[in-house]
């Protein structure tokens, strides 16, 4: 059944589109960061800087960390619109 509904109408998360993407983007890089360091210095992940944890642990948590952020962040800008 057919509908005569535009698409591109508000609320249909077309508008979210551009940030969404950024904060892809965002964390592509930051996930390539990670991965660029178990490619070329896997020596550095296994350096302990905090309390006897290493620091492919604290890159990890950090990624979990910055998905969670960016996913929050993408709620209050679209919620903006």
């Amino acid at each position: 059944m057919a509908t005569d509904r535009d698409p591109r109408q508000p609320g249909d998360g077309t508008a979210a589109s551009p940030i969404g993407l950024a904060l892809f983007w965002v964390y592509v890089a930051l996930y390539g960061g990670f991965m660029a360091l178990v490619l070329v210095r896997p020596d550095l992940l296994a350096l302990r800087p905090f309390g006897g944890v290493n620091l492919a642990i604290l890159y990890g948590m950090g990624l979990i960390a910055a998905a969670f952020v960016l996913a929050v962040l993408y709620m209050l800008l679209r919620s903006d619109r």
